[in-house]
């Protein structure tokens, strides 16, 4: 075993000392500004720094300009911009010293696997991992940027094709945390059956899926609590009895039985390690530490 995966299965078998945000998409940027204005202040302090890695999309500079204009709305902070377009730039010392610096690094959306190719074994993502399990910082990214962070990531297959075996496509993502599969633009996007299909392959993990102006924030790696204007839809497959996906060929229709799906909205929550709903009361009784 190497050094690296050394230090990947230290960093998982602890509890991160960040928080980490997973946003669906489509946040405001212009009126209420919720998620953006809840993310900074997960941290209660001022003259907060932030780092926006633009690397998913592939118009970085004026994706970069709406952030710039959202954060400097809300105030209280210092925003800089990381256009990260190459692999050798994931290696620039002084993109490595800001992540270091800064107290939320967040991801833009785009495309996921333009996260995971360029920055995938970077030097600067072993920072943010570093950094999200070692210091108190935040962890956020939109869209790919959310669907990116945890260690299996989920890619293609359009909604109506996800339920067929084989359209649906995983890799490695950021590794920031396990046994968890987030996927975005959910509700609008009609992805369920992409999730489903994650269910039928791999019921140990648990399948996220955030709507559109709606996020989760990730605290001590396992406890959920929702943010914004809509839904998250969690589906739990540890209590499938059946399914046929290994008996059939790619291109032919999967069958499940016995998905457990769990719907949260703001102020709800989720211990994922317990696969426990949380409900209001038991969301404010944790963060009271409530014996």
């Amino acid at each position: 075993m190497t050094a690296v995966d050394d230090q990947t299965r230290s960093e998982s078998e602890k509890e991160p000392s960040g928080i980490l945000v997973a946003v669906g998409g489509n946040e405001d940027k212009k009126h209420n500004l919720f998620i953006l204005r809840a993310i900074t202040s997960l941290l209660r302090k001022e003259n907060v720094k932030i780092e926006v890695i633009t690397t998913a999309s592939e118009v970085p500079e004026e994706v970069g300009k709406m952030y710039v204009k959202a954060f400097s709305k809300i105030g209280g902070n210092s925003l800089n911009l990381m256009h990260i377009k190459k692999r050798d730039e994931g290696e620039d010392p002084d993109f490595i010293r800001r992540i270091g610096e800064a107290d939320i690094i967040f991801f833009t959306g785009g495309d996921q696997l333009r996260i995971t190719s360029i920055l995938g074994g970077s030097s600067i993502l072993k920072e943010v991992r570093r950094k999200y399990f070692s210091e108190k910082c935040i962890i956020a990214g939109t869209s790919a940027g959310a669907t990116a962070m945890s260690e299996t990531m989920i890619y293609g297959g359009t909604s109506s094709e996800a339920l067929l075996k084989g359209n649906v496509h995983f890799t490695a993502g950021m590794g920031l945390i396990d046994n968890v599969v987030i996927d975005s633009h959910f509700i609008k996007r009609g992805r369920f059956s992409r999730l489903m299909q994650l269910m039928s392959m791999n019921p140990g993990h648990l399948g996220i899926g955030l709507g559109e102006d709606t996020g989760i924030v990730i605290e001590k790696g396992h406890i959920i609590k929702a943010i914004g204007t809509g839904l998250v839809v969690i589906f739990d497959g540890q209590h499938i009895r059946s399914t046929n996906v290994t008996k059939i060929k790619d291109g032919e229709a999967i069958a499940i039985e016995n998905v457990h799906v769990h719907t949260i909205v703001k102020g709800f929550g989720y211990d994922l390690r317990e696969r426990k709903y949380l409900k209001p009361e038991d969301v404010e009784c944790i963060s009271l530490s409530c014996n």
